[in-house]
Formats: structure tokens, sequence, C-alpha cells
């Protein structure tokens, strides 16, 4: 007589994958980088624009000196490990590479896109502009086309 074992739970579903993967994690862990990166960047080491009330002189760059050098490629990079991190988890082994997460990974890439560049659009002219939008200017175009091609990445995956 053969015995059957009870079945257990695990992170691993044959016919869905496994939850969290090798891939998944450093998909996950490039888009915070890239977050962190861009956040760093924007608080920590850009001066920003105007002038110290108190001294009369213009604020002064804090930070990385090599953050300082680098200057906007700071925001290439940060919105590059970003783009990264998502392309990344478009694979199979990722719960956004298959079944509905493929949707959710596609619209939320051309949504996010769409919003960027509206927002952009709707700011461009305005004197208060949110963070971030107010030091690409027209470079802004790039990052929302940007999430719109890695929602295509997302796309190839669709059944």
């Amino acid at each position: 007589m053969v015995k059957l074992k009870p079945k257990q739970r695990t992170s691993f579903n044959p016919d869905r994958g496994p939850l969290l993967s090798v891939r998944f994690a450093v998909a996950l862990l490039l888009i915070a980088a890239g977050i962190a990166w861009i956040a760093y960047y924007y608080i920590g080491v850009r001066a920003p624009e105007g002038f110290d009330p108190k001294t009369g002189q213009a604020y002064a760059e804090t930070g990385w000196k090599f953050m300082r050098d680098l200057d906007h490629w700071n925001y290439l990079i940060g919105f590059g490990l970003i783009l990264l991190g998502l392309i990344v988890s478009a694979h199979r082994s990722t719960p956004l590479g298959r079944g509905r997460g493929v949707v959710v990974g596609m619209l939320g890439c051309f949504i996010i896109g769409l919003a960027w560049i509206c927002v952009f659009y709707a700011v461009a002219n305005g004197d208060s502009q949110p963070p971030v939008i107010n030091d690409l200017g027209n470079k802004n175009l790039f990052v929302g086309v940007a999430f719109m091609a890695v929602g295509f990445s997302f796309a190839t995956k669709w059944e």
C-alpha cells in the first residue's frame, strides 16, 4: 500500500509559478534603488533654486561629490534602474510576467507613462511644478514614452 503525503502549502503553485523568485527580488531591488537614487539626488544633493533668506547667498549643493558631478545624469541613472527593474519583472518566473500580472504590468506602465506626460503638459507653464518634473523640462516626454515602451515588454508576454 502506498501512502500519500498530505498537501503542503508552499510558495510555489505549479499552475501559477512561484510567488517570489530570485528574478522578482532583483526586479524589486532595481526599482527601489532607482527610486532611492532619484529621491536622494533631488532631496540631498541638488541645490534648490533661489537664495537663502537669512544669508542672501545662493543655496549650496550638498551630498556626495560624484552625484553632484553627474548633475542631471542622475535622473537617467534613476529612471534607468526603475525601467530595468520593470523589464526584468516581465518574465514568466515573476508574478508580473504571467497570468493577470502581465495585464497589470502592461496597463500600469501605459497609465504611468500617459499620466507623466499629461501632468507635465498641465503644469509646464505654471509657476509651481511637482518635484522631479520641474528639473527635467522637455525630457519628461522621454520618461513618459519610456514607461509606455516598457509596457510593450509586458504586452509581448500576454496570452
